[in-house]
């Protein structure tokens, strides 16, 4: 659920919004994925493919059948994204790979630089482009990171997932939004002392 006045798209919004370059091998789209179908575990065939044609996904047309499906498949990722340990990331992302095997390929997409991107057959399911893309990303990610760079929020009342893009101190809130809200309730709770 979200927090009161919140909308389904500032609940996506990831910390960092440079599409040029800092949305790290579409892993927003994960986050996305895995909010989206956290908020809505019904969500349709309609949204998904809306949510596929934000993020540059392939021109799949998603039946019903097909978005349950995919549902289904992102509470796997979902575990992912709620684990903090890298070796327990890591077996569950082999695990995927090796059920969901990835075609990689380099990709330009219009204003972006050179990505690499699960290549999908014409003849792909797309649960399993979607498994095998989202397991290469991931393992791409925490292999470049050394860490789980990503994670749950750590704000009360919100319980989205997003990628941690910071350099630094490890990532702890899906949003400045709830960054501040937190701070702002810690602040509060201190003056009132």
């Amino acid at each position: 659920m979200l927090p009161a006045g919140r909308t389904h798209l500032e609940k996506a919004k990831p910390m960092t919004e440079d599409l040029a370059g800092a949305n790290p091998r579409g892993l927003h789209f994960i986050a996305e994925l895995a909010n989206t179908v956290q908020d809505d575990s019904e969500v349709s065939a309609a949204a998904l493919q809306a949510l596929l044609e934000r993020h540059g996904g392939p021109p799949f047309v998603l039946t019903e059948s097909d978005a349950r499906r995919m549902c289904e498949a992102a509470v796997r990722l979902i575990d992912i994204l709620a684990m903090s340990d890298e070796d327990r990331a890591a077996e569950a992302i082999n695990t995927l790979l090796d059920e969901h095997p990835a075609r990689p390929c380099l990709v330009r997409l219009p204003g972006r630089p050179w990505s690499l991107h699960n290549k999908a057959p014409h003849s792909a399911d797309p649960t399993h482009w979607l498994l095998s893309t989202t397991a290469l990303a991931l393992g791409l990610w925490l292999s470049e990171r050394g860490r789980c760079a990503w994670g749950q929020c750590a704000a009360p009342d919100c319980h989205h997932y997003f990628i941690d893009t910071g350099r630094r101190t490890p990532q702890r809130y899906c949003t400045p939004r709830c960054a501040t809200r937190v701070r702002v309730a810690s602040h509060r709770a201190q003056r009132g002392r």
